[in-house]
């Protein structure tokens, strides 16, 4: 398993723009923790958090939930993202649930949902993600 507790001295550029923060895993050890920050920059002409950082929040969760489950020689990209938008997210923290539902040698697949303050969900994704060596 890759260490992911030093995470903020090492996280790209996107991530920190998003503020993620890694909280570990759930009770049961698998469904992955992830929390962002929804800055009001993100927002629309409505107010609300445009929905394409949404997705790249969802995408960096799935990444993120897949790669703390891997030898830390491998990697992920993603090959595929499907997004459901479900309601408005407002600015504040938004909170993803990662899990793997698929996997073989080569791909996973990883669902997430992000959950506003609210407790409410706002989106949710799945993702079929390519497992390889790092370089």
């Amino acid at each position: 398993m890759i260490d992911l507790s030093d995470q903020l001295a090492h996280r790209p550029p996107g991530a920190q723009l998003l503020g993620r923060e890694w909280l570990g895993f759930d009770d049961t050890g698998e469904i992955a923790l992830i929390r962002f920050q929804a800055l009001p920059s993100f927002t629309n002409r409505h107010g609300t958090i445009q929905g394409g950082f949404l997705a790249a929040m969802l995408d960096s969760a799935t990444g993120i939930g897949a790669l703390a489950t891997l030898p830390s020689n491998l990697t992920v990209i993603t090959k595929t993202l499907n997004t459901r938008f479900l309601r408005a997210a407002g600015v504040g923290p938004i909170t993803a649930k990662a899990r793997i539902v698929a996997r073989t040698d080569r791909d996973l697949i990883v669902e997430a949902d992000l959950i506003d303050a609210e407790g409410m969900t706002v989106a949710n994704a799945t993702a079929e993600l390519r497992v390889f060596e790092k370089k």
